[in-house]
């Protein structure tokens, strides 16, 4: 008999409430010693209100009961720290679609969320197996049971029956659901994080005494940035550090220790973690290089890394990491190797890598922008990107977000979480290896089947500002860590030179701005001739932003220009960027003192070397405040989408093609038609008598073509006769079209009109992606595609049908007769929802789409379904990815 075994994906590190790390697993045999020490643990109280009676040991019978499942009718999970099991749930399937549930919770480890853990992983594993509903059983008085299943965000109805609470609800994901996973994923990670921003107290790990170390620099580095808090140095050999008492170890600190910096050499650093587990400490920033940047032999030593600290509840930055900044007041952090403290600000910095981070820092500091906190991940083997997303979103001393990514882990994950942040926070990021894909030592991510264009429209969709260089993202963050948000694409250029004045007047032309004003000032303006003019460019209702430039004559230093510049810039509600100087940054002579302790205040007008760059940051300022303000639109009509008519082809075709493959041209019909949309049906025509058949079947008014499946898509390819209405006619064309050797088929004649396509795909990476272009060679040799990653909105759709540089074909160009959009526009929503629903789906192609006056004809259609098991298996769960790597469980 084959020893039941559960899928590899159901296991993962998880993210407490607390910010703490754990472990879930489908239950084992082997874990009956386990059970029985955690059973020992749980108080008198939890087990009677898990079994309603007294039950001060688990029998022979039960323990067996509850570690041998078949994981598909009877499943169970545990909750493991340290090695312990801590919490068990699981579900028996009482009906072929019901299951009940239930869960114990240590009590040293309740009030962390675990109950709620357990149900999200219980519930996609019910889902897999066919469950779509929980029953449990509840005592009155376990009122911090019945609160987890109403949290969890299902709909909960709930009876009494002999004193016992029964409870029932729907597991199926809902928008309700998915919030509520959200919210929780949002506090935890926020949680972890907030954690190495605001210690108490910090230990350095290889302190030393030599000059010119990085044991050394690190402690100098929180001596001399006047950390708050209480620094702790460790060193077995030493008796002092840089003045303060040496401890051989972590362990031997009499106090609590929140944050440990470790700088000792890769392979003594697993000591360290077993040691900062002993002593409670929180979280890591291991500076120590060796590990995945080095090949084969650093990636094992770093996922014994990851797995040991998660193992032990803590979360860890690095390895191969600059360190970590917090500049508030009340932190004065200087957790790192950078010999720069950047001063007080408004801007949070997540940078990858170790080697800019101390560049950055220099720039930072030399253009007067100013940070609330920075943090070097190096490797990036556990903290990344999402996850300081989720503490500035936040955080109130963070109002802009500056990014430097080598690598993106989980893109679906950053897409979901930036777009929400966008909304409240502007997010500038560099991303390096766009041209070439390339992933730095020390990252490994899965390979992205979308287009690298697919990734910049997964930024421009997120609201990210997304630019190419370093300068460029400094440049846009110290506009808007600084200035208010324009309304608009209209600006005003006022200026003491016309040739600089032109050359601002083109750049903005060329950023798709509208110059709707110019103020020439005279070479040696006044400060009172310079305020009115800006004044006058202010008030104006026909501008949005206002671009002032000001050259000074021989011998003058433009001090009080200055003073009107930052005067009128800290009044003004419209942003206002110079060239003043030929300075970059917020030079002090434009700055606005800042009562919070920053560096530059709100109203600091910012400077550009050159009006090019001015103008360039101004504009994708404008592109975020124009996505700001656009609203999503309408919820698409889903009444007409038959979720459960689509499953079952897709389940139909998974039976006959176990590993997947192309559906069949009634099983694409079938498919599209559940979710609305009709696609046009094409009889084969191999000899004359079919064709006239088919003919009949249509009615007649129909085309017969010649074309294989590739030119069926490319209508310059393809030899056709149009409305043949008579057998005769059918006899006479077949005979004019046979004497190829392509394929015949008939179909009804469609009116006249643009071809496009309309596809999507699962990505392993993604999850869904959406293209859409105009049909035709040209289209695929410029690249002519708009992507975006469901689920859509309205203004998404309409957003990628006008950003083809072919879309003027749709809207009356040269004459020609508008194509009905709104149509084209419900067909990519209809494409997004039905891929984002089902991730069995590998891929759809409506490949030749006709857009005529009054519709959207689809003409031809091909889709690929795959194994479900290969496809999002985190989306409605919590998990950590995997222990050492950027990537996604498979």
């Amino acid at each position: 008999m084959t020893t039941p075994t559960a899928p590899s994906r159901w296991e993962a590190d998880v993210l407490l409430r607390d910010g703490r790390t754990a472990h879930i697993r489908p239950v084992r045999p082997d874990d009956k010693q386990l059970m029985t020490e955690f059973y020992a643990r749980v108080s008198d109280d939890s087990k009677y209100k898990r079994f309603f009676s007294p039950m001060p040991t688990l029998s022979e019978t039960l323990l067996n009961a509850f570690t041998e499942v078949d994981y598909d009718r009877r499943v169970a999970m545990v909750l493991t720290l340290r090695g312990r099991m801590i919490a068990v749930g699981g579900y028996d399937a009482v009906s072929e679609r019901d299951a009940e549930v239930a869960f114990l919770v240590e009590d040293a480890e309740q009030g962390r969320g675990i109950a709620q853990v357990l149900i999200e992983h219980l519930a996609q594993a019910a889902r897999e197996r066919g469950i779509s509903r929980f029953v449990a059983e509840v005592l009155p008085d376990n009122i911090g049971m019945i609160q987890t299943f109403k949290d969890a965000g299902y709909r909960v109805t709930s009876g009494v029956e002999h004193g016992i609470v029964l409870l029932e609800f729907p597991i199926a994901v809902t928008d309700t659901a998915v919030s509520a996973l959200v919210r929780r994923e949002h506090e935890a990670e926020a949680a972890s994080i907030q954690r190495f921003f605001n210690p108490r107290s910090v230990a350095v790990i290889g302190a030393s005494r030599r000059e010119a170390t990085i044991g050394q620099t690190l402690v100098r580095n929180l001596v001399n940035g006047d950390f708050t808090g209480r620094v702790y140095v460790v060193n077995p050999t030493a008796g002092a550090v840089s003045g303060l008492p040496a401890y051989k170890s972590v362990q031997d600190i009499d106090d609590d220790v929140d944050v440990a910096i470790v700088a000792v050499p890769a392979e003594v650093v697993p000591d360290v973690v077993l040691d900062c587990a002993a002593k409670g400490v929180h979280g890591l920033v291991v500076i120590s290089s060796g590990f995945a940047e080095i090949g084969e032999a650093g990636r094992k030593r770093q996922r014994r890394l990851v797995g040991l600290s998660r193992s032990y509840g803590l979360r860890l930055i690095g390895p191969n990491a600059l360190g970590i900044i917090n500049t508030g007041s009340r932190v004065r952090l200087n957790a790192s190797i950078a010999p720069t403290m950047p001063p007080r600000g408004r801007a949070g910095f997540f940078c990858q890598s170790g080697a800019l981070g101390t560049a950055i820092l220099e720039q930072v500091k030399l253009r007067g922008l100013g940070l609330s906190t920075f943090v070097s991940a190096g490797n990036r083997a556990d903290v990344s990107g999402n996850d300081l997303l989720q503490y500035w979103e936040e955080d109130p001393a963070t109002e802009v977000i500056m990014m430097y990514l080598e690598s993106i882990g989980n893109p679906r994950k950053f897409s979901r979480i930036a777009r929400r942040v966008s909304l409240r926070k502007p997010i500038v990021a560099v991303r390096s290896g766009r041209a070439t894909q390339g992933v730095p030592m020390g990252h490994s991510v899965r390979k992205i089947s979308a287009p690298p264009e697919a990734v910049d429209a997964m930024f421009r969709q997120a609201g990210v500002i997304q630019v190419d260089t370093l300068d460029q993202m400094f440049d846009v963050a110290q506009l808007l860590a600084h200035q208010p948000l324009p309304r608009g694409r209209r600006v005003a250029i006022v200026g003491n030179s016309d040739a600089v004045g032109l050359l601002a007047a083109d750049a903005a032309v060329a950023e798709g701005l509208a110059v709707n004003r110019q103020i020439a000032l005279p070479s040696e303006p006044t400060p009172e001739e310079f305020e009115d003019a800006l004044d006058a460019a202010i008030d104006d209702p026909e501008v949005d932003a206002v671009i002032a430039v000001y050259i000074p004559p021989l011998n003058v230093k433009g001090d009080e220009v200055a003073t009107v510049l930052a005067t009128v810039g800290e009044q003004s509600d419209k942003p206002i960027v110079s060239s003043f100087l030929g300075a970059q940054g917020v030079p002090e002579l434009l700055r606005v003192p800042d009562v919070a302790g920053s560096t530059a205040g709100r109203g600091s007008v910012p400077s550009y070397a050159s009006v090019e760059s001015a103008v360039h940051a101004l504009s994708h300022v404008v592109d975020y405040a124009i996505w700001l303000r656009t609203p999503d639109g309408p919820a698409l009509d889903l009444a007409d989408c038959d979720v459960r008519a689509a499953r079952e082809v897709l389940d139909e075709a998974l039976g006959r093609m176990i590993q997947g493959g192309d559906l069949t041209g009634d099983e694409v019909a079938r498919l599209l038609g559940a979710y609305g949309i009709d696609l046009w049906q094409s009889l084969p025509a191999a000899t004359v008598e079919a064709a006239v058949e088919a003919g009949d079947r249509l009615g007649w008014d129909v085309v017969l073509k010649t074309g294989g499946a590739e030119e069926l898509e490319r209508p310059d390819q393809i030899r056709l006769v149009r409305n043949i209405g008579t057998p005769d006619d059918m006899t006479d064309a077949w005979r004019a079209l046979a004497t190829t050797d392509r394929v015949l088929a008939v179909q009804r004649t469609a009116p006249q009109g643009v071809p496009v396509t309309i596809r999507s795909l699962e990505d392993p990476l993604f999850g869904p992606v959406v293209s859409f272009g105009i049909g035709g060679p040209l289209t695929d040799l410029v690249g002519d595609l708009a992507f975006r990653i469901p689920p859509l909105t309205y203004s998404d759709a309409a957003s990628m049908v006008r950003e083809v540089k072919a879309a003027p074909m749709l809207f009356g160009y040269r004459g020609s007769t508008p194509g009905d959009v709104a149509a084209v526009e419900r067909l990519i929503l209809r494409v997004a929802q039905l891929q984002n629903d089902l991730p069995q789906i590998a891929s759809i192609d409506l490949g030749l789409v006709l857009v005529g006056p009054d519709g959207a004809a689809v003409l031809n259609a091909a889709a690929s379904v795959r194994p479900p098991t290969e496809a999002r298996s985190d989306w409605y769960v919590r998990r950590l990815n995997p222990a050492g790597g950027d990537t996604l469980p498979t």
